[in-house]
């Protein structure tokens, strides 16, 4: 049964407003300004941990909402990239990214008055081998410094993969048939379904 339900995205990411924005959902946005820190070390269970607290948070502010959140990972093996800090640390992260497959896991975390549905989706990404040039040139775009792992797959970033093994969308750090399987468990319409009936 489709809920008549406000829907509030727990992300400030313009990457996650455009996505859940296609799937025909009328949202808002609320971020939660929950702290991003967590002991685990694993990275699945990180992204759904950190998806998890960004959610509750929101979910708290606004009880009466169905509250979607998301919370994206990027391993290189053991180590975990977040967001670079500077163009210098970008290099860096590429540097250890070039030639390689790493992971990339998105936690999504919906949270409603009748329950709470999460999952984590995985997706392997391989990285051409890069130049010094192409990585110096690739961070002074400033393009990767706000994203986990310090590339955007949708963007300039897009040039430095030369293999995906999974959902894109994950990358871009919204995996689209998980956000999907979750809203409609939490009586979202997507895609305009119920608009025939209203």
């Amino acid at each position: 049964m489709a809920t008549e339900l406000p829907v509030v995205l727990a992300s400030g990411s313009p990457r996650r407003r455009e996505l859940l924005g296609n799937l025909g959902v009328a949202f808002e946005v609320v971020v939660s300004g929950e702290a991003e820190d967590s002991t685990e070390s694993d990275p699945a269970r990180l992204a759904g941990e950190l998806a998890d607290l960004k959610a509750r948070a929101v979910a708290a502010q606004r009880p009466e909402a169905v509250v979607i959140a998301a919370d994206t990972v990027v391993a290189q093996g053991a180590l975990l990239l977040a967001k670079p800090e500077s163009a210098e640390e970008n290099v860096a992260f590429l540097r250890e990214l070039s030639g390689r497959t790493h992971q990339v896991y998105t936690g999504v975390s919906v949270i409603s008055p009748a329950g709470q549905w999460s999952g984590v989706e995985r997706t392997d990404v391989t990285f051409r081998p890069l130049t010094d040039a192409e990585m110096t040139y690739y961070a002074a775009t400033g393009e990767g410094l706000d994203k986990a792992g310090g590339y955007g797959l949708q963007g300039i970033g897009m040039a430095l993969v030369q293999r995906l093994d999974g959902d894109s969308s994950n990358v871009i750090g919204f995996p689209l048939a998980l956000v999907i399987r979750l809203l409609r468990s939490a009586g979202v319409p997507v895609f305009g379904e119920g608009a025939q009936e209203a």
